[in-house]
């Protein structure tokens, strides 16, 4: 018998997921905010920027949540909260209140629902494929780029920033609570089937491990080594993402870096599915290994990208090996702690991403406000991520042999 729940469960979160991108509208809201209310760039940015520390911070409390009374509650609970902060914010004008609604609400609610969809789905299968089912859901994230950026902009430009808000709140909030109905965890005894299942069919199955809870999880070394690694090497792809548009403009005078953004999107949406597939073939920290020394040299050579042409291969490059990250480190955390409190977990470590994204953009803002050039921040950049790759190196699993 196929494991057919585990797949609706799977599709239900990527569809979730797809829904959650709606973070990247922010660069074409916040442009429309400046243009239609006479923001300034610094107030446009401040609800972008709690929405992210809050994202990061919320996946903690959504972890739990999440792990105690399962998906279906912290999935719906953050839809509530993302759609009504986005409708919120079709009817205020002012940065402070904005700041409250797409900001705290709207942040709070993707982190409730984030937290709710990766667990439950890799739950459903054995850990040879919980890398692939990973990449499959995180996918929606790196890919809602592709579609949403487009539409937000047509909505814009028809009906106004307040209308938009007002219209994507909507949708949003009927959507995710559609979609988190399907979210349930598999019934006690399923693992266990379907490791029979695949012993059966000569498949090989690793052993069962210690669930750790988080407290257990801190008192590991192996916990603090992911989570310089996680915020090393995040803070080099939001650095390109949040910078990409002007890049292109001082190194290649190009003014379409937008093309460039949805062309990252699309290779950060490959990414996070490769990775998963190669991480269960050959393991989570080879594959880190791989992804960090290709954005290392990346980085090392994008200040030699002069011409579109070049940028593109830069811009895909970053995306992949940054999508990558969203598969590895969720089958990390799962391979080394177990399943049981993957949510929680995962949302400790999570928080090395919000980390990354302040340091990663502020750190690139800051050097080419003083130098007028980006090229000290690839050197940086460069350097931690060799550093998290030497981590690789030293790391250990938590079990004994």
């Amino acid at each position: 018998m196929r494991n057919t729940r585990g797949w609706i469960v799977t599709s239900a979160a990527t569809g979730i997921n797809l829904i959650l991108g709606v973070l990247y509208i922010w660069s074409i809201m916040g442009k429309a905010l400046i243009n239609e209310y006479n923001w300034t760039a610094t107030q446009a940015s401040l609800p972008y920027t709690v929405c992210i520390v809050m994202f990061a911070l919320v996946m903690i409390f959504a972890g739990r949540v999440q792990d105690v009374k399962g998906p279906r509650l912290s999935s719906t609970f953050g839809g509530i909260l993302l759609g009504g902060g986005l409708i919120l914010s079709g009817f205020v004008k002012e940065p402070f209140l904005m700041t409250l609604t797409f900001g705290i609400l709207g942040g709070a609610g993707i982190g409730f629902c984030y937290a709710a969809t990766t667990p439950p789905a890799v739950k459903w299968f054995p850990l040879e494929k919980k890398g692939l089912i990973s990449g499959i859901v995180v996918s929606g994230v790196g890919f809602a780029a592709v579609y949403i950026s487009p539409l937000t902009n047509m909505l814009i430009m028809n009906f106004g920033v307040a209308k938009t808000f007002l219209f994507i709140g909507i949708a949003a909030l009927i959507i995710l609570i559609v979609l988190s109905q399907l979210l349930i965890d598999p019934p006690a005894g399923h693992l266990e089937q379907m490791k029979q299942k695949v012993q059966k069919n000569g498949g090989k199955i690793f052993e069962h491990k210690k669930q750790f809870g988080w407290r257990e999880m801190l008192k590991t070394l192996s916990f603090y080594n992911l989570w310089v690694m996680y915020a090393f090497t995040s803070s080099a792809g939001l650095m390109i993402i949040g910078h990409l548009t002007v890049i292109a403009k001082n190194q290649a005078q190009w003014e379409h870096g937008f093309y460039l953004v949805v062309f990252l999107a699309v290779f950060n949406t490959l990414g996070r599915i490769v990775a998963g597939i190669v991480a269960d073939k050959f393991g989570h920290i080879k594959t880190m290994r791989i992804i960090f020394s290709v954005q290392a040299v990346n980085m090392i050579l994008f200040s030699l990208y002069t011409s579109p042409l070049l940028l593109a291969i830069g811009a895909a490059l970053t995306g992949a090996s940054y999508g990558a990250l969203f598969s590895v480190f969720p089958v990390a955390i799962a391979d080394y702690y177990g399943t049981k409190n993957l949510g929680v977990n995962y949302g400790l470590l999570f928080t090395s991403w919000g980390f990354g994204g302040v340091i990663g953009p502020l750190l690139a803002g800051g050097i080419f406000d003083a130098t007028g050039s980006y090229n000290i921040s690839y050197v940086v950049s460069a350097v931690l991520l060799i550093i998290a790759c030497l981590l690789t190196f030293v790391i250990r699993s938590p079990f004994k042999k």
